[in-house]
C-alpha cells in the first residue's frame, strides 16, 4: 500500500512538472516522460500512467474553457437549398466567371489551396488557377468556412462583426435590415469586392454582355446588391427557390439580403464539424487521441502557450494579433505592399499588423496559413511561433508556389514595422525541440473531421444560370 502512494507521489510531481512547463531533459513529450516515470518506479501500470495524462489534459482543456461543440439548430431546408446553388453560381459575379465556391473549394478545406486568392478573370481551380491578364491578385487568404454559426466577427481584420440584428460592416448604414447573423453579413461583401467578384469598369462578361455591376459606384452597396437581385429574378429556376425559401415574400420585395441568408444557412448545415477525434475526446472518449496527440495537447496548452490565443472549442479568442507573419502578395490598397489589417479599420496604432485568431477546426485541412498564405504546412506554421522575429526576417519563400515567391515582401523597414508591433506573447522565445513542434502538429491533426471529406464532394451538378459549376 505505501508503494502504491510512493508511485502515486512521484506520478503526480511529474504530472504538476509538465503543467508547470519544466523540461524533464527528453523529446519524448509528456506522455513519454511520465511512462519512463513510471518504469522507474518499478513498473506502475500503463493505465495509471494514462488516467494521470488525461487527467492532466482535461484540466488544462478545462482552464482555457474548452468543451464539447454542440451542433447549431437545424437550418430551414429550402434555404439550405437555395444557398447551395448561390454557392456555386457564377451569375453572382460580375463577369459571370467566379463563384463564391471558387475561392471556397469544399474539396480544398473551403479554401482554395493558395496563399493568397486569384479572383475575377482568373482560369483553373485550386493550385491550377491562374491570374488573368490585367488582373490583381485578392489581398489574403480565402479563410475557411468551417464552423461559423454563431461566429461574431469575421475577416481577416473583423470588418463584420455583430449580433442580434446588429452588425459593423463596411456598409455602415447602407447594411439592409433582416440578416440573421454575422455570417450572413458577410455574405454580402465579397460580390462588392473588384478584385473578387464585381470585376472593373469596362469589363465585358463572359456571355459578352456589358458588366453592369462593375459600372457602380464603389460606395453604391445597395446598387450593387439590387443589380445581382435583378439577375436572379430574372431566372425562372431562381423564382422558384426564394418562393420556397421565403414563401411569404413576394418576388419584387426579395434583397440580396434574402440571398445573404441563404448562403450563410448554406454555410451553417454543409460546413459544420463535430465529429473529429478532439471531440470524441472531449465527450469522454480518452482512446479517441493518440499518444502523442496528447502530448501535443498538453504542449498545445501547457508551455507552448498555443491556448493564450486559441481558446474555447473553436479554438480561437476572435481578438486580433500581430504574429509576425510575413507578407506575401499585393497588400492592402492605399497600402500596398503593406497589409496593416486591424489597424485599416480602427486606425489605432497599436492594430498595425494585427489580424484575428483564426478558428483551428480542421485546420489540417486549410492551408496555406496564416493572412497572406505565408506558411504551406502545419509544421511551417507551428515552427514559426518558436521564434517569430527570426522567422519573419530569414523566411523561405521557396515553399511557395513559384509564381508567388517574388510577391513576398522582405524589406527591412517593413520587417522592423511589423516587430515593432509584436504581440507581448510573442516576445519570448519558445524552447520547443523538433520533437515538440511535430507533437503540436499531431495535435492539431486531432482537429480534423473525417466526415467533412464526404460533405466535399456535396457538390451541384448544375445551377439554375446554366453557367458551369467551378471551372
Amino acid at each position: 500500500m505505501l508503494n502504491h502512494i510512493r508511485k502515486k507521489m512521484m506520478l503526480s510531481f511529474f504530472v504538476a512538472a509538465v503543467l508547470a512547463g519544466c523540461s524533464t531533459g527528453s523529446d519524448t513529450g509528456a506522455v513519454g516522460s511520465l511512462t519512463a516515470a513510471a518504469n522507474q518506479n518499478n513498473g506502475t501500470a500503463g493505465v495509471v500512467v494514462q488516467s494521470e495524462v488525461d487527467a492532466l489534459l482535461r484540466t488544462s482543456m478545462a482552464q482555457a474553457g474548452v468543451v464539447a461543440s454542440q451542433a447549431p439548430p437545424t437550418p430551414d431546408a429550402n434555404k439550405v437549398a437555395l444557398g447551395r446553388v448561390l454557392m456555386f453560381d457564377k451569375i453572382l459575379s460580375g463577369n459571370k466567371d467566379i463563384a463564391c465556391a471558387t475561392c471556397h473549394v469544399p474539396s480544398l478545406g473551403t479554401g482554395d489551396d493558395l496563399s493568397v486568392s486569384i479572383g475575377t478573370g482568373g482560369v483553373g481551380v485550386g493550385q491550377s488557377r491562374v491570374l488573368g491578364a490585367g488582373r490583381s491578385l485578392v489581398p489574403r487568404n480565402a479563410p475557411p468556412l468551417f464552423n461559423l454559426f454563431g461566429v461574431e466577427t469575421l475577416f481577416w481584420d473583423g470588418r463584420v462583426h455583430g449580433s442580434n440584428g446588429s452588425f459593423e460592416t463596411p456598409a455602415g448604414a447602407s447594411l439592409p435590415a433582416g440578416l440573421d447573423s454575422a455570417l450572413a453579413a458577410q455574405a454580402m461583401f465579397p460580390v462588392t469586392v473588384r478584385s473578387e467578384m464585381r470585376g472593373d469598369s469596362g469589363d465585358f462578361a463572359v456571355d459578352s454582355q456589358v458588366n453592369e455591376l462593375a459600372l457602380l459606384a464603389d460606395t453604391d452597396w445597395q446598387g450593387q446588391w439590387d443589380g445581382i437581385m435583378d439577375r436572379l429574378r430574372a431566372i425562372p429556376g431562381y423564382v422558384g427557390l426564394f418562393q420556397a425559401a421565403y414563401p411569404d415574400v413576394a418576388t419584387n420585395d426579395l434583397d440580396f439580403e434574402h440571398a445573404a441568408n441563404a448562403i450563410a444557412a448554406f454555410e451553417t448545415d454543409q460546413f459544420g464539424t463535430f465529429d473529429s477525434p478532439f471531440d470524441e475526446y472531449l465527450r469522454g472518449d480518452d482512446s479517441a487521441l493518440s499518444a502523442q496527440q496528447k502530448t501535443g495537447a498538453l504542449l498545445f496548452y501547457g508551455r507552448a502557450r498555443c491556448s493564450t490565443c486559441h481558446t474555447g472549442s473553436l479554438l480561437s479568442d476572435f481578438q486580433f494579433h500581430n504574429i509576425a507573419a510575413p507578407q506575401v502578395g499585393p497588400g492592402v490598397s492605399p497600402d500596398q505592399p503593406l497589409d496593416l489589417g486591424r489597424f485599416g479599420e480602427t486606425g489605432q496604432q497599436e492594430d498595425r499588423f494585427r489580424f484575428r485568431t483564426p478558428i483551428l477546426r480542421n485546420v489540417a485541412r486549410t492551408g496555406p496559413w496564416t493572412h497572406s498564405g505565408a506558411y504551406t504546412s502545419l509544421t511551417n506554421i507551428v515552427t514559426h511561433y518558436r521564434n517569430p522575429a527570426a522567422q519573419l526576417r530569414n523566411y523561405d519563400a521557396g515553399q511557395l508556389r513559384g509564381d508567388f515567391q517574388s510577391l513576398v515582401s522582405v524589406q527591412e523597414q517593413l520587417n522592423a514595422g511589423i516587430l515593432d508591433n509584436l504581440d507581448p506573447t510573442l516576445a519570448q522565445q519558445l524552447p520547443l525541440s523538433a520533437q515538440d513542434v511535430a507533437d503540436i502538429v499531431a495535435f492539431l491533426e486531432s482537429l480534423s473531421d473525417t466526415t467533412a471529406v464526404s460533405r466535399a464532394n456535396d457538390v451541384p451538378d448544375t445551377v439554375p444560370s446554366g453557367l458551369p459549376v467551378n471551372g
